[in-house]
């Protein structure tokens, strides 16, 4: 092979790679082969603009490799976010997903395996960077031989195609409705929204506060006095959606969980009611359901989470306590510090390591949750009414070993279920299959309905008022169907039931398909509604 024809050949291949990391999609639904179709405008920008500045190319090379990383980076970004929540990547307020991924993987994999695939990320991320710093100056280095005029004439078209870049980012960050340029400048335009996404972000706070602080219900009097000082427990499911209901992998099954723990609940002398809330979140981020539902404002991502945290909005819990109730949490997932409890207005945080459980963890699941409901009955009393929540973890990913019910007799101190955590295929061979995967899903699912509505049905002093609720879908793979929409129900003696005849509700465990969904924000406002004095009662009650 020619010298000559050696070079024309380098700068082909390093223009295909250029080209490839142009158009490189960042939704799932656009990995396709059609996406090879798209012509990058800002291709002939990047390579007329390294022949035009030939001896000059060296800093510029790795100016735009550094930013072309950057962006690509970006698109994995949005690629996982997408295919896990159903939403593009904040860089505000998404980079706290670093840590709970690694946490995730080492419960996966282990840390060794962690630690070499940091490694191999590493690897391949200054890999790409050189390769395209290296690609780029091939350009400038073939400028270095052709004439001042070829590369004047270069740099012009280059700017010309930087002019259409410009007018395609116009055209989609501000509507506008005139020429629309050839190709597509995705690249760079993805770039644009990030920025333009970035100051919106920083602005959403300051507007969140604000928001957060208008809270019609925190100089009220008379909170939960229709209760009369019943006791309630919110008991989050996690990735319990719509799909259990709708998708015909699970729904047969699920139907008939529910309705056996129905008849139990019958036999107790307990009723149930049905309903469907919309979570902010799909996929995952079940602390932004949480603190939703409790907030009655839309926490849909870490900024706004954050921004309730600094916020005066008055949580249910706070008002729990205005009300005279003790507050708790039972939360097997958390076992790091959890600085955020309070702030939520928790006067006691029961975490993993809090709750006694002797047994094996289920890959990620730290236990069991027969356990973990064991667990509040022991641990959590209080003197008075309380207010408690417990966020139930079986039902995470990986969905492996999936649990079995045991006598409640027998639970203990939770090493009894050391044969059932070392039993059933590893995270990797059911992840390995996408049946498998949803197979162990609704199996998972149907045992935390199973443990809850067993659980519900033991016998008591005094029945609690229990809000049964999913947090979110899983992933859309896995759901396929169902939108954000999750399962709700209440769950108590009938008397206390009656409280919330307004609601319209389905009697029973299964709700009706066609029933309004309501935003998960609007639940704590209609719950206060229905459980709260007004007027003179209110008066009195505040002052018994």
């Amino acid at each position: 092979m020619t010298l000559r024809l050696r070079r024309w050949l380098l700068l082909i291949l390093s223009a295909a790679f250029l080209h490839l990391l142009l158009i490189m999609p960042n939704h799932p639904r656009a990995v396709t082969w059609q996406a090879l179709q798209m012509v990058p405008l800002e291709l002939p920008v990047l390579l007329l603009g390294m022949l035009a500045l030939a001896t000059r190319s060296r800093l510029a090379g790795w100016v735009c490799a550094g930013l072309l990383l950057a962006v690509t980076l970006l698109k994995l970004a949005d690629l996982s976010v997408y295919t896990a929540y159903g939403r593009g990547f904040d860089p505000l307020a998404d980079m706290h997903l670093l840590p709970a991924a690694g946490m995730l993987l080492t419960g996966s994999i282990g840390i060794l395996g962690t630690v070499a695939v940091v490694a191999v990320v590493g690897l391949v991320l200054a890999g790409m960077l050189f390769l395209t710093c290296g690609a780029l100056r091939l350009w400038g280095r073939a400028g270095q031989r052709l004439p001042r005029a070829v590369r004047i004439g270069a740099g012009t078209v280059a700017m010309v195609f930087a002019a259409l870049c410009a007018t395609e980012i116009r055209t989609a960050l501000n509507g506008w409705k005139g020429w629309q340029p050839p190709g597509s400048a995705f690249t760079a335009r993805l770039a644009a929204e990030n920025i333009r996404d970035f100051e919106r972000s920083r602005a959403a706070q300051a507007e969140f506060r604000r928001a957060a602080a208008e809270d019609p219900w925190r100089d009220r009097d008379g909170l939960f006095a229709r209760l009369d000082g019943r006791s309630v427990v919110i008991v989050f499911v996690e990735s319990y959606g719509r799909t259990a209901f709708v998708n015909p992998l699970y729904a047969e099954r699920h139907e008939r969980t529910l309705s056996a723990g129905q008849d139990a609940l019958a036999d107790a002398g307990l009723a149930a009611r049905s309903g469907w809330l919309r979570s902010p979140v799909q996929g995952g981020q079940s602390w932004l359901a949480h603190a939703t539902l409790a907030s009655g404002v839309e926490v849909s991502d870490q900024r706004r989470y954050r921004a309730l945290l600094a916020s005066e909005r008055q949580t249910l819990f706070m008002m729990a306590i205005r009300a005279r109730y003790e507050t708790a949490t039972v939360a097997p997932a958390i076992v790091l510090d959890w600085p955020e409890g309070p702030a939520m207005g928790f006067q006691r945080i029961w975490a993993a390591a809090d709750l006694g459980y002797a047994g094996l963890p289920f890959n990620w699941v730290t236990m069991p949750d027969q356990y973990t409901l064991a667990a509040y009955d022991r641990e959590v009393t209080s003197d008075g009414p309380l207010l408690a929540e417990i966020a139930l973890i079986s039902s995470h990913a990986p969905w492996t070993p999936v649990p079995e019910m045991l006598p409640w007799d027998a639970v203990g101190d939770g090493s009894v279920f050391n044969d059932q955590a070392s039993a059933g295929p590893t995270p990797r061979e059911v992840w390995s299959n996408r049946d498998s995967i949803r197979d162990h899903f609704g199996r998972t699912i149907d045992y935390a309905m199973q443990a809850v509505l067993s659980w519900a049905a033991l016998p008591r002093d005094e029945a609690p008022l229990i809000i049964l609720l999913g947090d979110h879908q899983p992933v859309e793979f896995v759901a396929q169907g169902g939108g954000k929409d999750v399962p709700v129900h209440l769950i108590g003696p009938p008397d206390a039931l009656r409280l919330f005849d307004d609601w319209d509700w389905t009697d029973g465990m299964i709700p009706d398909p066609d029933l309004p969904t309501w935003p998960m924000s609007a639940f704590r406002d209609r719950f206060l509604d229905a459980t709260s004095a007004t007027g003179d009662a209110a008066t009195q009650a505040d002052g018994s």
